[in-house]
């Protein structure tokens, strides 16, 4: 066999490797998102998480998230970050506010691994609305609106998860479209 076909027969197998290993994850900001890789490697592919990514380094919390976990990210997106009163993201990047901000952003975290099947289940055997704990100590409601997952943060504002499940080596993340801030 000739060096052509072995190094061409080599990048169909790891071609052929590497879409088995998202193919049943959504894409997310344009991007695949590879269930053999961890939260931050997946997040930074990610064109609607721009902003979670620079807010999750000004924060120091790359290591944490890429550490084993497991964990549930629910992600907000650059709109859900720009549907903030202007200023809010500049201010909270500011190495002054990184208390603050990673009070925020660990509020987005579940030190468990919950796949939407199993939150809607949570949701339905509490008659509709499930408490949750999450590693900042926040504490939000989970409820269901039809097939869409929803949380209610400590100020009121609901989320709805618009893409869940996807899969990564150290747990999930699910796509929000408001991002999650404690009680005042």
């Amino acid at each position: 066999m000739s060096y052509r076909r072995i190094l061409t027969a080599a990048a169909i197998t790891l071609s052929l490797g590497t879409a088995a290993a998202q193919a049943d994850n959504p894409m997310v900001g344009g991007a695949a998102m590879y269930e053999d890789r961890n939260i931050v490697e997946n997040a930074v592919n990610s064109a609607d998480h721009t902003t979670l990514v620079a807010a999750v380094k000004a924060a120091g919390l790359v290591d944490t998230l890429s550490s084993e976990g497991p964990f549930t990210v629910f992600a907000p997106t650059n709109d859900a970050f720009a549907a903030l009163p202007d200023g809010t993201v500049e201010s909270l990047l500011q190495p002054e506010n990184k208390d603050q901000l990673t009070k925020i952003l660990t509020c987005h975290v579940i030190g468990a691994e919950a796949m939407s099947g199993a939150i809607a289940q949570m949701v339905a055997d509490d008659g509709g609305m499930h408490p949750v704990t999450t590693v900042g100590g926040c504490e939000f409601t989970v409820m269901t609106d039809g097939d869409d997952i929803k949380i209610e943060d400590g100020q009121g504002r609901v989320a709805t998860v618009t893409i869940a499940d996807v899969d990564q080596s150290n747990g999930v993340i699910h796509v929000i479209d408001t991002v999650l801030l404690p009680a005042s």
